[in-house]
């Protein structure tokens, strides 16, 4: 498929998602199935198969690393600026994280594998271990500070080092070291198997998003859009024109970076002391927004 086919399939499915969710055909227990799907089985699957059979020196590229945390670093810095004024620390944590917080794994890894696939997925692979170590602790790190919740840094620490997605890189990435050769029927079927990452994602995100209730500050909102869905994509672009990286570099950080927030981050504002409303809101207009300015990226980028 094309790119724009792609992002139509991505509308289209996660639009299935809320119809199913509203119709009450994708319940609460569906939904955490279709999410364990995705997250256990077709997304470990990918990482391994875009990240096996590759050059480790080709998907081990220090100016990725280095522009994604740093991109990662200006925006969180852009977020505190913009939000600093916001009316209570509920409000101002959770608008701080979502606007630089992406949804890597559920949108940022399939999306990159359908527009670029071959060496920009293995190197997006990357990115979504390099950003589940990354995003985690900051997030936690931003609720902590401003609602004085008990973020449990620990545990969810504990939690990184079991999971699937970043045990799969590490087989990956370890087969690609060693040059281990993985068979062609496993690959084969590690390829269908990865196939079921991007529907099973939308259709678990869809059944998960809703715009519940009164629509929270829209200047906030706005504000979150505007900083996650254009600033971070511009930040992300100049950070790695600026460090001179080859073009499939510039497509998995710049692609990556511009996934909405991650539906994640409302979990963490319900736990941790953020407004719950906010989040979802957010989550909700920057998964449908994003559509359109994935778009535009993938042309710009590709």
């Amino acid at each position: 498929m094309s790119v724009v086919s792609n992002l139509l399939y991505l509308l289209v499915v996660l639009a299935l998602g809320i119809a199913g969710r509203r119709v009450g055909l994708l319940t609460e227990s569906w939904r955490d199935r279709l999410t364990a799907v995705a997250f256990y089985v077709a997304l470990p699957a990918l990482v391994f198969g875009s990240t096996a059979g590759r050059n480790l020196a080709e998907v081990l590229e220090p100016r990725l690393v280095v522009g994604f945390w740093a991109v990662l670093v200006v925006v969180a810095a852009v977020g505190w600026v913009v939000h600093r004024n916001e009316s209570s620390p509920a409000v101002r944590s959770v608008a701080v994280v979502q606007s630089y917080h992406c949804n890597l794994g559920f949108l940022g890894l399939p999306i990159t594998a359908a527009a670029f696939g071959g060496v920009v997925t293995a190197k997006a692979s990357l990115l979504l271990g390099v950003g589940a170590l990354t995003q985690v602790p900051l997030t936690l790190g931003v609720f902590a500070f401003l609602t004085d919740a008990d973020a449990a840094l620990g545990e969810e620490l504990r939690g990184l080092l079991t999971n699937p997605v970043l045990l799969a890189l590490g087989a990956g990435l370890g087969c690609a070291a060693f040059d281990v050769t993985v068979p062609a029927t496993v690959s084969t079927a590690l390829g269908v198997v990865a196939d079921l990452a991007l529907p099973a994602a939308l259709l678990a995100i869809g059944a998960s998003l809703s715009l519940a209730g009164t629509l929270p500050d829209r200047s906030t909102v706005g504000a979150v859009l505007l900083v996650k869905l254009v600033v971070m994509p511009v930040v992300a672009l100049v950070t790695f024109r600026t460090l001179a990286a080859d073009p499939s570099t510039t497509r998995a950080g710049v692609l990556m970076l511009a996934m909405p927030t991650a539906v994640s981050t409302f979990v963490y504002a319900s736990e941790l002391g953020g407004d719950a409303d906010l989040a979802s809101a957010n989550v909700f207009l920057t998964t449908v927004a994003s559509v359109g300015t994935i778009l535009l990226v993938v042309q710009v980028v590709g």
